[in-house]
């Protein structure tokens, strides 16, 4: 993809140690139009996202913390790029290429894996790899090692920001293997269009540009297999419309879920760059489009968040913000009625997020 040239790359200052000792860095891109983020080398941490607001003040509109010290065990994934397996997979286990593989087993009674386990790379320092004299762009790059998180195969990970010109943050994934394993990687930051501190998004406007969704069978949040339509259910986001609107109605999906916390089937060639949701902040005007290549869209409504400090004093509470997490359906390598995520040796994972602000 052809990108415009960002104005600076800065190495701002020290993020705090990890409990291993390991120093962590922040770094900001910025543009000539105010948009600045700052991402951070512990999980290529997505930490602060400013965009100028209708009447121009600057708003950070992604929740976070102050300091490395929160993400690290953290059970949010503020701002996290999770991998190697965004969500869950059922009944922590899993077969490739004929092997059953043990993963472990984080999602609560549920019994499934999440968010590939205690080993995530959220929570795994990377590699900074950045030139002050290039500056349209920050990569990070890091080894998932063969069982490390149960999973076979040495999965070499990059993922690349890029700020334009245009108003877009793009984040491109890369990645190989040597053996056949699983590549689903996400980003799974959490948004508040009306500013990270604002509270309740409740009247924040939302479409996905989805027709499908892949419901649960009962409430351990992996999809049955089937695929069914939006229409004339809460799931409907077809067009805009309020993210509280139908979010506590009786419906056994949201009840499964505590709240919107599922995947879409977006719409178009599941592999091709296309629109998947736009939002917008009803008291900030600020306008968000997510564009992506994977074949679903998951929302999350922050349904557990629960008095969570965050960056400058705020304080993260039940639906203060709404996820959308572009990635394969969950547990698809258990479900063959979804796409698979499996990257073998010869291939190249690649995967494209991109946020354009209007």
């Amino acid at each position: 993809m052809e990108q415009n040239v960002i104005r600076k790359v800065t190495f701002l200052h020290e993020f705090g140690k990890t409990k291993n000792g390991e120093q962590t860095h922040l770094f900001t891109l910025e543009n000539s139009n105010g948009m600045k983020v700052k991402v951070c080398d512990y999980g290529a941490t997505l930490v602060s996202l400013i965009v100028p607001d209708k009447d121009g003040k600057d708003t950070d509109i992604v929740l976070g913390y102050d300091n490395v010290d929160p993400y690290q065990g953290a059970s949010a994934f503020l701002g996290a790029n999770v991998g190697r397996n965004a969500n869950r997979i059922k009944g922590a286990r899993c077969i490739i290429d004929g092997v059953e593989y043990n993963l472990e087993s984080n999602d609560g009674d549920n019994g499934n894996n999440l968010h590939s386990g205690s080993n995530c790379t959220a929570l795994k320092m990377w590699k900074a790899i950045y030139d002050e004299n290039v500056n349209d762009k920050i990569s990070f790059e890091i080894l998932s090692k063969d069982m490390e998180q149960g999973f076979p195969g040495n999965l070499k990970v990059n993922l690349t920001y890029i700020l334009t010109e245009d108003n877009e943050l793009i984040l491109n994934y890369k990645g190989t293997t040597d053996k056949t394993t699983i590549a689903n990687f996400t980003n799974h930051s959490y948004y508040n269009l009306n500013g990270h501190d604002s509270g309740e998004v409740y009247e924040q406007k939302l479409m996905i540009n989805g027709d499908y969704f892949t419901p649960f069978a009962t409430n351990n949040s992996i999809p049955s297999g089937e695929i069914r339509s939006v229409k004339g259910t809460p799931m409907d986001f077809t067009e805009m419309k309020s993210i509280g609107r139908d979010i506590d109605v009786e419906d056994e999906q949201l009840k499964f879920g505590t709240g919107y916390d599922h995947n879409f089937m977006i719409n178009g060639n599941a592999h091709e760059l296309r629109l998947a949701a736009k939002a917008i902040g009803d008291k900030s005007g600020i306008k968000m489009e997510l564009y992506t290549d994977t074949p679903g869209l998951q929302l999350y409504t922050a349904n557990f968040v629960s008095d969570e400090s965050g960056k400058n004093g705020a304080v993260y509470n039940r639906r203060h913000a709404f996820c959308l997490e572009p990635q394969y359906v969950p547990d698809n390598i258990n479900n063959d009625k979804f796409e698979s995520a499996i990257l073998k040796p010869d291939e190249e994972y690649n995967m494209n997020i991109k946020l354009k602000f209007l």
